[in-house]
């Protein structure tokens, strides 16, 4: 201050202010004796990535995630890479390698084929820029495709990262992280991690911390808020806890996320619900007050996550995932949308609507009001609308029906939909069991298991009958030799073949020789 008046008294010109510039932290390399790491847990073709990288002359590390988990002594599902190698670079130095992303552009290296295919994600390190520097356009991703090309950086007027292709070095690339613990960078040749802002402290204190001011970075990119609630369940298990500064402003930045694609925030979704944590994801967003407001669909698994189908579609679901089996979106969502399919159905039925049209009028009405306009949603239909159409036909056990069930591509799907079911009392465990041994028998003890249903079927029949007033007993004979069947049946039958059941037309006996008819034959 007394510089400023004496250089006043003096006539000079006052300074121009000093830019506070961020704090990129400062590199500490930690050694193996300290962090721990297993180096038998990093998988092979990571390592083969960064080696290629560091073999021609760039920097290249594990970065993210998975050094969270291998601090944790887990073993990462997914393996990212982060090297000062531009897109184009890395793309020169493997044979299987795409460019891909116009947001953040990245480079998918893909090893092997069909199932055994495995993609190491490849990202160049980023410069940290001040969004106030950085191009402004009007809209979102969607909207502003025109004003977005070919720039590197740009925000929208919320602040909201729409570009950021800006290539820096490493510091730099570490704050513009979310997380402490996911801003850590490990070379697997020499087993250093370098930590820039405290994430091995973090992750021994087992807190989850926001670098930076956390409003600003939920501003930046306001996927963050949902990201925060995927780790905080996640590692829910191992003690972390959200700290508190990074949890405060969640419910404030919420409605940031209306901004955000519908695509974007639907595969967001996706990760809470299939990554193996979706009780504990339900939880944390009841905990943390965004059980409304993130995304559609997510609002109606809030709601029925109390629901006994829903809720044991969301445990089986955590149960695959971690026996290392496959998950479908289709069948999580099938089950959470379930009720509303059986209520338009049911409702439809009560108008008199015929049984296969009313059931699919009800999957339309549901797919309008539910699903919205996401990527992907004609395949993700079609498997829900494959899932919901099979439950009727389990019904019927007896001809052609159960060989043809058993051949469907999705009837694993449908079959576990069902077993479901059955778990909760919406049909008969009976069924669920009836199914199971078919599906697994030999042709023989199918035979028997189509025999048995038949008989069991025959028996049911005989004491409605018995136990019917006898005005329905012929009502139902009648119905019987005309081919009239349940809704249900009715159901089954079309979904097989179009059509309802045709009546059945009493064959005549041809006259034998002599004027005397003649069995089996026609007249």
């Amino acid at each position: 201050m007394i510089k400023n008046i004496i250089d006043k008294l003096l006539g000079k010109a006052p300074a121009a202010p000093r830019s506070r510039k961020p704090k990129f932290g400062k590199r500490d390399e930690v050694a193996v004796q300290v962090h721990g790491i297993d180096p038998n847990l990093v998988d092979r073709r990571a390592i083969d990535v960064v080696q290629t990288l560091k073999r021609s002359g760039f920097e290249a590390y594990i970065v993210g995630g998975a050094v969270r988990d291998l601090l944790l002594g887990l073993r990462p599902k997914d393996f990212d890479v982060a090297t000062n190698a531009t897109p184009e670079q890395v793309k020169n130095l493997f044979r299987r390698a795409f460019i891909i992303g116009k947001r953040f552009r990245i480079v998918h290296v893909v090893y092997g084929r069909g199932r055994e295919n495995e993609v190491i994600e490849v990202s160049t390190f980023r410069a940290f820029l001040d969004n106030s520097a950085a191009e402004q356009v009007s809209g979102n991703e969607r909207t502003s495709k025109a004003q977005l090309a070919g720039m590197k950086h740009a925000v929208d007027a919320s602040g909201r990262v729409l570009r950021d292709n800006v290539w820096g070095p490493q510091d730099q690339d570490a704050t513009r992280r979310d997380f402490t613990i996911n801003a850590m960078y490990y070379d697997p040749e020499t087993q250093i991690v370098v930590d820039y802002h405290g994430g091995i402290a973090d992750a021994k204190k087992k807190v989850l911390r926001m670098i930076g001011d956390p409003a600003t970075r939920y501003r930046e990119d306001p996927v963050r808020i949902i990201r925060a609630v995927r780790f905080a369940a996640k590692l829910h298990e191992k003690g972390f806890k959200l700290e508190a500064k990074t949890a405060k402003p969640l419910v404030e930045c919420e409605p940031l996320l209306h901004e955000v694609p519908q695509s974007r925030l639907f595969d967001e979704m996706l990760k809470l619900l299939q990554t193996g944590h979706a009780i504990a994801s339900v939880k944390q967003l009841q905990e943390l007050g965004l059980s409304r407001g993130i995304y559609p669909l997510l609002d109606v698994v809030m709601e029925r996550a109390d629901h006994p189908f829903v809720q044991a579609a969301l445990m089986d679901t955590d149960r695959r995932v971690a026996e290392g089996k496959p998950v479908a979106p289709s069948f999580l969502l099938a089950c959470v949308l379930w009720q509303d399919v059986k209520a338009g159905w049911e409702k439809r039925l009560g108008k008199g609507y015929h049984p296969f049209p009313a059931l699919q009028e009800s999957i339309d009405e549901v797919f309008d009001q539910r699903i919205g306009d996401v990527s992907g949603r004609g395949k993700l239909a079609a498997d829900m609308r494959e899932i919901w159409v099979m439950q009727p036909r389990f019904e019927k056990r007896t001809g052609a029906t159960p060989y043809s069930m058993v051949a469907q591509p999705r009837f694993r799907a449908g079959f576990d939909f069902m077993r479901l079911r059955a778990d909760i009392g919406e049909v008969e465990e009976s069924m669920a069991s009836w199914w199971q041994e078919f599906s697994q028998a030999d042709d023989a003890r199918r035979d028997d298991l189509i025999a048995q249903a038949r008989d069991e079927q025959r028996a049911r029949q005989r004491s409605q009958q018995q136990a019917a007033p006898k005005v329905h007993r012929v009502a139902k004979k009648k119905a019987e030799a005309e081919g009239d069947s349940s809704p249900l049946d009715q159901v089954a039958g079309e979904a097989e073949g179009g059509e309802a059941p045709k009546k059945r037309r009493r064959r005549r006996r041809k006259p034998a020789a002599g004027g005397a008819p003649a069995a089996g034959g026609n007249e």
